[in-house]
């Protein structure tokens, strides 16, 4: 092994260990603060989600430090986006990988009041890991995968959206239509496709459309009106203002994985981020109209995916009337660095109140 694969392997492994130890101080600090506050939860309930909120931001922010560190930059093009990050907002995406919801993180980071504010779709198996804890506390949604499970599964988002997401006041609610992964999708869906006469797509998969059509039912996005499905009144508090497609698309159709993240082992790219925002009024609610729809915009994903794959550009003026510049998402390092200072503090707080009351009990 030469000089550079040592440095490179020795790169890894310093990363692994700190990704690591950023686990151990942040999450359990979380999580003992959401403890200390629980009564907040019965008596001044708007206060504790605040707070909540702004925690479940900083751990966040931790997440997106680690592709920013490592050089993994992402680069936003399309429509302007800060006309819906204070409205509710159903954002919709392809699926590509396990680095999409770490990207998405790190995309939303910089932005005031998204990332407290956002209520995550994600497959129930994210519930065991290690930042599944946090995303219960956080109330985030998960949703089992699979035809036996469909009917049950959309029901249960419905009631969370009832429960949760309107309660809360959240804003974002990130959906992946896909269901799964690209690489584990690809040949179920075009086998699909053939056989229902469907487009047959290579970069995207066809989007499912329970979880789409549960949301609308729940916040159908024409005020006013009744759902053709349900036939129940759609309250306006309730409605979706926006749809936020974004299109992720990694560098020469390679997307970035967490190990990759977490290691840092690739050389630095530009993923980009392309959106394309549409008024509620404009998304239909009947259930035949809505697919057609939504598979129109994976089709448009497929041209977009093809197009950049093949020149390296987004063709961003094919769909996009008035967008802004492509600008590069930028972290703020200061940051970064006063809230290590924050959960390294608590951790030690927590700790010699812990062993205080051990020696105590004892």
């Amino acid at each position: 092994m030469n000089n550079m694969g040592i440095l490179v392997l020795f790169k890894v492994i310093l990363r692994i260990l700190f990704v690591l130890l950023n686990n151990i101080y942040c999450i359990p600090t979380y999580a003992v603060w959401m403890v200390i506050l629980a009564p907040l939860k019965r008596y001044h309930p708007e206060l504790y989600w605040r707070i909540e909120g702004t925690f479940f931001h900083w751990l966040l922010a931790m997440v997106s430090m680690w592709s920013w560190s490592a050089g993994y930059d992402i680069v936003e093009v399309g429509d302007d986006i800060r006309r819906c990050t204070e409205d509710r907002t159903l954002v919709i995406a392809n699926h590509q990988s396990t680095a999409d919801v770490p990207m998405l993180m790190a995309t939303f980071n910089p932005r005031a009041n998204v990332l407290p504010n956002i209520m995550w779709i994600m497959d129930r198996v994210f519930k065991f890991t290690n930042f599944g804890f946090v995303s219960v506390i956080h109330e985030d949604f998960f949703i089992l995968s699979g035809r036996h499970h469909r009917d049950t599964a959309v029901l249960k988002l419905k009631k969370h959206i009832r429960d949760s997401y309107i309660p809360l006041n959240r804003k974002l609610m990130v959906l992946f239509p896909e269901g799964g992964f690209l690489r584990k999708r690809r040949e179920v869906s075009q086998r699909y496709a053939l056989k229902n006469n469907l487009p047959v797509l290579n970069h995207v998969s066809l989007p499912r459309m329970g979880a789409m059509q549960g949301i609308v039912d729940v916040c159908g996005c024409q005020s006013d009106q009744v759902s053709p499905n349900n036939n129940t009144e759609v309250k306006a508090d309730y409605q979706l203002r926006w749809v936020l497609d974004i299109t992720i698309a990694y560098p020469e159709g390679k997307p970035l994985d967490l190990p990759t993240i977490i290691t840092g082992w690739r050389k630095p790219c530009q993923t980009f981020m392309f959106y394309r925002l549409y008024p509620g009024s404009q998304i239909p609610t009947d259930t035949e109209e809505l697919t057609k729809w939504l598979i129109t915009r994976w089709q448009e994903k497929e041209q977009i995916l093809s197009t950049f794959y093949s020149t390296g550009q987004i063709p961003v003026s094919e769909y996009c009337s008035s967008p802004i510049p492509p600008q590069t998402v930028l972290q703020d390092p200061l940051r970064f660095f006063l809230l290590h200072v924050f959960f390294l503090t608590s951790s030690y707080l927590h700790f010699r109140i812990f062993t205080f009351l051990l020696a105590t009990i004892w």
